[in-house]
């Protein structure tokens, strides 16, 4: 019991906060905020960093960071943009937007692993380099596109639509969940990115190809990272190439408030939705109260803040 405990401690805590923050900005609020249009509102709006989160979370794992996500989600809502004007089907222009993404990913991979670069480095140079790809693709503005029905994978449901429950966009993350949590749990895959990321010399020495996971986990975590993309086009309608400013520090706070730890080896794909959902939370219920943007801003910036003290104190007890 105690070693089961034990392993589900790392999200219990970000539960339990995220049950008791709940309970108080619904006293606070009131009814503008406990209703459940409030809470599919807040799911909607936790989509886009859950996704790009579970991305962030194998990186993490792995002992690694990624600072260019929100200029890759930038980049993708251009693509998709640019293919639909130019008459492509929804899906092959979401696909392409996708594997855009998925050759950031692959060239952060591959200049960490051939030249051996800390990642830190080398996505924050990433970070420039896809943004102002994205707005040369674009001439510096948005890119207009025709409404498909990529626009409605995180739309509100009309009166028809209330069987299912929550958009489609809602349901792709809950399905990505499931099988980013089985790759990491039940696969030699899995195991491996959790032994990079706790010792990699001794990874090596045990016969993992360090490489070839490390570019598989960049090249496949910005492919997710991609599909949030997606999902930022379908809320906006539009390529923007000045989107998503700030969205890798959402999706690290989400890992770390979840119970990863910046210094790899381990991390939750549950506790990493819950962070996420916490921060939308806090959002939400700040804004039902009427508090100014700096002050939510404030309120963010110190969360990050806190959620990294936490990570260290956390490895300073397990390494004694």
């Amino acid at each position: 019991m105690i070693g089961r405990l034990s392993f589900r401690a790392p999200w219990l805590g970000p539960l339990a906060a995220l049950v008791l923050l709940y309970l108080l900005l619904a006293a606070l609020a009131g009814q503008t905020f406990a209703t459940a249009e409030t809470m599919r509102t807040m799911i909607r709006q936790t989509t886009m960093v859950g996704i790009g989160s579970l991305g962030m979370t194998m990186i993490i794992i792995l002992g690694g960071i990624d600072l260019s996500i929100g200029s890759v989600i930038a980049l993708t809502t251009v693509v998709v943009a640019i293919a639909l004007s130019a008459g492509w089907p929804p899906l092959a222009a979401a696909l392409i937007g996708v594997t855009a993404a998925g050759l950031c990913g692959l060239m952060n991979g591959a200049i960490i692993t051939g030249l051996r670069v800390q990642p830190f480095i080398v996505t924050l140079g990433a970070m420039g380099l896809i943004r102002g790809a994205a707005k040369g693709l674009a001439h510096e503005q948005k890119v207009d596109a025709p409404l498909t029905w990529l626009n409605g994978l995180l739309a509100a449901l009309g009166p028809g639509e209330r069987w299912q429950i929550v958009p489609p966009g809602v349901w792709i993350l809950v399905v990505l969940t499931i099988v980013v949590a089985g790759v990491l749990r039940y696969t030699p895959f899995g195991r491996y990115v959790f032994a990079i990321g706790s010792n990699e010399e001794t990874a090596r020495v045990c016969g993992v190809r360090i490489n070839l996971v490390k570019l598989t986990v960049y090249t496949s975590a910005s492919m997710l990272v991609g599909l949030a993309g997606v999902m930022q086009f379908a809320r906006l309608s539009v390529g923007d190439p000045t989107v998503a400013y700030g969205f890798e520090l959402d999706c690290i706070a989400a890992v770390v408030i979840g119970g990863g730890s910046l210094s790899g080896g381990d991390g939750s794909i549950l506790g990493t939705l819950i962070g996420a959902m916490l921060m939308t939370e806090i959002r939400t219920g700040c804004t039902h109260l009427g508090l100014s943007v700096w002050i939510q801003e404030m309120i963010t910036g110190l969360i990050i803040v806190m959620a990294v003290a936490v990570d260290r104190l956390r490895h300073r007890r397990a390494t004694g």
